[in-house]
């Protein structure tokens, strides 16, 4: 039977790195699944099919993050169920979870499957490009039911504690769709359909293997058959926490699609280069992300348990770790952004644009150390509104105007449009950071009352 890894006792720091480094791992393979897609099918197709990946992949990424949102609420429910000590309420999450991303799968194939022509249309598909846009957007979504379903099972195995199951399915997947577009894209010649093909293999790859190990292994707490259906209280608390984090990843999304309209109205040149800075920009926030998912499980557990203090020891740790790698992305980024942009690009005009666009992400790295892992926090301890304002509020009334208005300075370049993100960061900083300190009095005088002091203090290893 599959054990839960117990955050509530003994060190903190060794615990939090050891289980962030394979959600590091294990995202930094899924973003690999675009750039493998693309790369290959630029080696073997058009121009016209490389815009059909591009475009479709980009719908399929905020499809996919809005579900991975949804799916925290699930982590976040069964950390705190098992800090409790309630695990068959945490078979029950299970089974509610599973019930609820059934209804979305459905919902997700019969819709974008119907429609896919006018997402594609939505999207401003280039005529050459519309085809194989609206082709791709069918076939991954026909095999929706297999990516609601690898992020379900990921929300699980975070939420017991387990990142390193993930990490070894998501790394076979991934090798699995490097191998598919080589077959369906490289020798089959079946362009954009091909390298969608090849995701939705890769996904079932990966669904399938995760089923095996739970299967083999169990589960830590009573679960069957029985268990799925929608348990009145324990359904509403997986929507309540998951669905802010999920609207909050999909306005951010769009947030950053208006900022590359922005982009493109200032030329050519200008745009390529932020297409480049932006696919660079996706790996570099890996670190901060994967700092956020961990902290969420981490503090989940001990929420449940009651351990704020250790709770908000974990923050501590997990910010100090995560600037020192924020400092060493920051000077990769602004002094070697030209050879980073080099990977993707070979026009020199083109590579200097996206460093430009590269250096305001750098300044960046330093805020999102603190922004990430204050979510993480209050997203474990089940904040997840608070969440979703601060990202509203960062996207729509800072990140937004502020670029608009730097790509009107002359001279205009793309490092002044770039300072938007930095900026929109301190605003949601300074918000996180106010509801913070509230929160934790609160907390504090919860803990006094329950006379369950906890004196852990960060590990000599921090």
């Amino acid at each position: 039977m599959s054990k839960v890894k117990d955050f509530t006792d003994g060190k903190i720091f060794s615990p939090l790195v050891k289980f962030i480094i394979p959600i590091f791992a294990a995202l930094f393979l899924q973003t690999m699944y675009g750039a493998v897609d693309l790369l290959i099918v630029g080696r073997f197709g058009n121009a016209a099919d490389v815009s059909a990946v591009s475009t479709g992949s980009q719908i399929m990424q905020v499809i996919t993050l809005t579900i991975t949102g949804l799916a925290m609420g699930i982590t976040i429910l069964i950390g705190q169920k098992l800090g409790q000590g309630k695990k068959k309420d945490a078979g029950n999450v299970v089974g509610s979870g599973i019930s609820i991303f059934a209804v979305i799968a459905i919902i997700l194939t019969v819709v974008f499957v119907t429609f896919a022509p006018s997402v594609a249309s939505f999207m401003n598909a280039p005529a050459e490009a519309f085809d194989g846009t609206s082709t791709y957007i069918r076939i991954c979504c026909a095999g929706a039911v297999f990516i609601v379903a690898y992020n379900l099972i990921g929300g699980i195995f975070r939420g017991l504690g387990d990142a390193k199951t993930p990490l070894m399915t998501v790394f076979i997947a991934c090798v699995a769709n490097i191998l598919d577009d080589l077959v369906f894209v490289g020798i089959f010649n079946m362009a954009a359909a091909g390298a969608a093909l090849a995701t939705v293999l890769a996904q079932a790859i990966s669904v399938i293997l995760s089923l095996i190990i739970i299967a083999k292994r169990g589960l830590p707490f009573e679960f069957s058959l029985k268990s799925i259906k929608f348990h009145k209280g324990l359904t509403s608390q997986i929507i309540k926490f998951g669905a802010p984090i999920a609207l909050q990843e999909l306005l951010v999304q769009i947030s950053f699609l208006v900022i590359v309209m922005i982009g493109n109205a200032m030329g050519v040149v200008p745009s390529a280069g932020m297409s480049v800075a932006q696919k660079l920009s996706a790996f570099i926030m890996l670190v901060p992300s994967s700092f956020s998912q961990g902290v969420s499980a981490f503090v989940a557990q001990n929420y449940g348990a009651g351990k704020y203090d250790r709770a908000r020891k974990a923050l501590l740790c997990a910010i100090g770790t995560s600037l020192c790698c924020g400092v060493c992305m920051f000077f990769l980024a602004f002094f070697k952004g030209d050879m980073l942009a080099s990977i993707f690009s070979t026009d020199h005009e083109v590579i200097l644009a996206a460093w430009d666009y590269l250096k305001s992400y750098a300044i960046d790295c330093f805020f999102t150390a603190f922004l990430f892992c204050m979510i993480g926090f209050l997203n474990g301890c089940g904040k997840t509104t608070i969440v979703m304002i601060q990202g509203i509020v960062g996207a729509f009334l800072v990140r937004i105007p502020v670029a608009y208005v730097m790509s009107k300075i002359e001279p205009v370049s793309l490092f002044k449009v770039g300072l938007a993100t930095p900026a929109s960061t301190i605003v949601q900083i300074i918000i996180c950071g106010v509801y913070l300190f509230f929160l934790s009095r609160t907390l504090f005088k919860k803990e006094e009352t329950n006379d369950a002091p906890n004196h852990e203090l960060c590990d000599a290893e921090a």
